[in-house]
């Protein structure tokens, strides 16, 4: 009987006939639920991989773990499974899984709420995510194949897109699996939640970026100038002020800054729109708080002519990049660097080599790290905050585990090719920084061992002082399960042959205790961007700790939660500036978060999708 009935989920798959006879509904076949997936799922495009032994093996600790503890605790299997006894027991298995203890968990989190707390992120960390992504209403294919990734539903080929254990495509964070991967998810409502109902996130940086492209004839091609690139950006720098200032606004306190965007050109280049230089437009009418930006995109204009192409571009070069440091330095701006300290830190993104990072010629570092230390050293005045800790590979770490695992060393300890080599070339510049956003979100899962390599080879060169955290989010969900992940990682003592082998002193690598945790996490980042308050703890009212009398330069003392009716806050000014199709609030994302709390809030952690039939 033919399976690809018209108006069924078969129709709708890729899947031939016959290919369907050895798959089956993910949510039919997963009986467990567990919160991480213990079989690659499909979304139908692609053929899922069978079950692999390490994955039976986690799925039957889990099991166990499941049927005797919820059998204690007079609890469903289900219902354990979807609280936080769940999630320890996920770790738990992990741990057995990979050989070594990557995660701080214990068992007895399994029972006790408090146990699990002891272990989870405090109350009071202060946390300063540096890498907060959303997207204007009218990109709407915006972020979804990232999220795909995130959720294992694109298959990567580096390495057969097998993880450390051998796992096809494990999902980073398995609480975006069950997620409808829509636009509105990218958006500023859903955001929102993300990132301030639902995370531990005190202060954000809302980012943006510089890499459009100009639709044309017979393809795309480099946008000609300024306004010609932030027609096709997923948010620009005018957009981020504005989402930075209402969040500000409907807090009463600092919660968001705000990224100006990187668009560098020669001495005396004016755009044609501004009739100014767009760095020193964006500093005396937006006030950013730092900067965002993509050498190894086409962003830079290399000389006067209006019909010359953007191309890319190095920190160092000292005709591009020099000119606009100059601006940013400049001390005609020294009332908007008091209000906002961090002007003057440079986030530079560096690494992720997609297929995007080709060039001809060989002169454009692109995601390499050689163009850093001379402009560093150069400018001293600035912070180079180098996004993604410049790791080579395109979203799947299995090139970086390669690394890992092929006995070659550079200064002792494996060469991770570019972060390595960043790592050790800037070590001695204390203006530069590393920065983890989804370089932790790719590995902590899927590749722990790189991530142990990646976070000790950080404090061996750079101390506990100079790594920041950033998760990327929302590509990948909210940023909790990032913060939970980071609070609980430890290095091992000792590497599993699956990792490469080695130990941490062999290699020189300090431990990563709960100090250089709450400093990665959050107080590294209040330095850089002059935060006094680094309490976690929001306050209920804005006047338990603001001084009002001591005036806005001081705002940064204090900061309140976001109300719960944010979205009923949003103004009109706003959703046009961010591109809303229609002024309304019944929407769909309106209707999924009423499905969301109706539930109680606990996933359900179904998988929609397909399986191989089981042996």
């Amino acid at each position: 009987m033919p399976k690809k009935i018209p108006g069924s989920r078969e129709e709708d798959s890729w899947f031939s006939e016959d290919q369907l006879e050895g798959l089956q509904r993910a949510d039919d076949a997963d009986d467990l639920r567990s919160p991480i997936p213990t079989q690659m799922v499909s979304n139908g495009e692609y053929l899922p991989n069978p079950q692999t032994d390490k994955q039976k093996e986690v799925e039957a600790r889990i099991k166990e773990y499941a049927a005797t503890v919820s059998k204690k605790l007079g609890i469903s299997r289900r219902k354990f499974l979807a609280s936080s006894g769940g999630i320890a027991a996920s770790f738990l298995a992990m741990n057995e899984a990979h050989g070594a203890e990557f995660f701080k968990v214990g068992k007895e989190e399994m029972f006790e709420p408090e146990a699990h707390a002891r272990n989870a992120p405090p109350s009071d960390l202060f946390v300063l995510d540096d890498q907060l992504h959303t997207v204007r209403s009218s990109r709407v294919q915006s972020g979804q194949g990232l999220r795909a990734i995130a959720a294992g539903f694109v298959p990567n080929l580096s390495g057969g897109g097998l993880n450390e254990l051998g796992v096809a495509n494990q999902p980073w964070n398995p609480a975006v699996v069950d997620l409808p991967n829509v636009a509105e998810a990218f958006q500023l409502v859903q955001f929102m939640k993300d990132v301030y109902l639902d995370s531990q996130v005190t202060i954000g940086v809302l980012s943006n970026n510089t890499a459009a492209a100009v639709p044309g004839i017979g393809g795309s091609r480099a946008p000609k100038n300024i306004t010609e690139s932030q027609a096709g950006e997923l948010l620009t720098s005018a957009q981020t002020v504005a989402v930075r200032n209402w969040v500000n606004e409907i807090a009463g306190s600092l919660r968001m800054l705000a990224h100006g965007q990187l668009y560098p050109g020669p001495r005396g280049f004016k755009d044609a729109v501004y009739q100014q230089d767009y760095t020193a437009w964006q500093i005396e009418n937006l006030k950013p708080d730092s900067w965002k930006g993509y050498t190894s995109a086409n962003n830079a204009k290399l000389d006067s002519d209006p019909e010359s192409l953007m191309a890319q571009w190095k920190l160092n070069d000292r005709d591009v990049a020099y000119p606009m440091y100059e601006i940013i330095t400049s001390s005609q701006y020294a009332p908007v660097l008091k209000k906002h300290p961090g002007l003057r830190n440079i986030c530079i993104h560096k690494g992720l080599s997609t297929n995007a990072n080709v060039t001809a010629d060989s002169s454009i570092p692109l995601g390499r790290p050689v163009d850093i230390p001379l402009a560093a050293a150069d400018w001293t005045n600035l912070n180079f905050l180098i996004y993604h800790s410049c790791i080579r590979p395109g979203f799947w770490m299995a090139n970086a585990l390669v690394d890992v695992k092929s006995g070659r060393l550079r200064d002792g300890v494996p060469d991770i090719i570019w972060t390595t080599q960043f790592l050790q070339e800037s070590a001695l510049l204390p203006n530069v920084y590393s920065e983890l956003g989804t370089t932790f979100a790719s590995s902590v899962v899927t590749f722990p061992s790189v991530c142990a390599h990646i976070l000790g080879q950080g404090l061996k060169y750079f101390g506990e002082d100079r790594i920041v955290f950033g998760s990327d989010s929302v590509w990948y969900g909210g940023p909790q399960w990032q913060i939970e992940a980071m609070w609980r990682f430890q290095i091992p003592e000792t590497f599993p042959a699956s990792g490469g082998g080695g130990t941490r002193r062999q290699f020189g690598y300090p431990q990563l205790t709960e100090t250089a945790k709450r400093k990665i996490l959050g107080l590294n980042n209040a330095r850089l961007y002059g935060i006094r308050n680094v309490n976690g703890r929001l306050t209920n009212q804005p006047d338990e700790c603001d001084d009002h009398e001591r005036g806005d330069d001081d705002r940064r003392d204090g900061y309140h939660p976001v109300p719960v009716n944010f979205e009923r806050l949003i103004p009109v000014s706003l959703k046009k500036a961010m591109e809303y199709p229609q002024f309304t609030l019944d929407d769909n994302l309106s209707k999924l978060r009423k499905e969301y709390l109706a539930q109680g809030g606990l996933p359900s952690n179904t998988r929609y999708g397909w399986t191989r039939k089981r042996t």
